[in-house]
């Protein structure tokens, strides 16, 4: 059973346009990368979830990587994403797929959920869906960080 609070996803994606950078001038490589990642986390007021995954760019570069997400918000649960997909656009190579991108979410599921996000960093953009389990539900704003296991 997923319940959806649309009033919260409009103020969710209101807050993520706030952090929207302007696009890239025409003249810039426009690389496109693609995420796998598996994901699992709680909330509880402060939001904390740790992943992995791989990262694949259209030009052949590859790179396992690591998920930390971070935030604070009206928000509460426990739950897991697996087989979750990304999309990474506007990139010049898999160097700019890792840092911090801004996040902010409306979520509402209980046992089985699905959701999507869309996150920016810089000129880069993150928008990954996936499906899970558990229990969410709030308001939250964070930090998505990719990085590069070695």
């Amino acid at each position: 059973m997923i319940k959806r609070m649309t009033g919260l996803a409009v103020l969710a994606l209101a807050v993520a346009g706030v952090f929207s950078a302007q696009p890239a001038k025409a003249d810039d490589a426009a690389l496109k990368c693609h995420m796998d990642f598996n994901l699992k986390g709680w909330s509880a007021i402060y939001k904390k979830a740790d992943g992995a995954g791989k990262v694949r760019c259209e030009n052949g570069q590859t790179a396992n990587i690591k998920i930390e997400v971070r935030g604070g918000g009206l928000t509460a649960g426990k739950w897991q994403i697996n087989d979750g997909k990304g999309d990474i656009t506007n990139v010049k190579s898999i160097n700019d797929v890792f840092g911090d991108y801004v996040a902010a979410n409306a979520d509402a599921g209980v046992v089985k959920s699905a959701g999507s996000s869309v996150m920016t960093k810089g000129t880069v953009s993150l928008a990954i869906t996936g499906t899970g389990e558990g229990v969410n539900l709030g308001v939250d704003v964070g930090k998505f960080t990719i990085t590069r296991v070695k």
